[in-house]
């Protein structure tokens, strides 16, 4: 679990900082928030597969080694 806050803590710090960035660069907000998503508008679909299935795979690893560890304590 510790694994998947700090991951998820980061991607929100790095695009909070892409934010700021494109706003102080004279974006409006909606603009800096299309350009924070735009690489993923532009992918084609092995490339989102391979995406989502890594993706999958992370969060199967994490649930997997809690399940074990809250088995492992009672």
């Amino acid at each position: 679990m510790k694994i998947i806050g700090i991951s998820l803590l980061m991607m929100g710090c790095l695009m909070d900082f892409s934010l700021s960035i494109d706003i102080f660069q004279g974006f409006d907000v909606s603009q800096a928030l299309y350009n924070a998503v735009s690489p993923f508008r532009v992918m084609e679909v092995a490339e989102l597969f391979v995406l989502f299935f890594l993706l999958f795979l992370f969060f199967a690893e994490s649930a997997y080694f809690f399940i074990k560890k809250k088995n492992q304590n009672k």
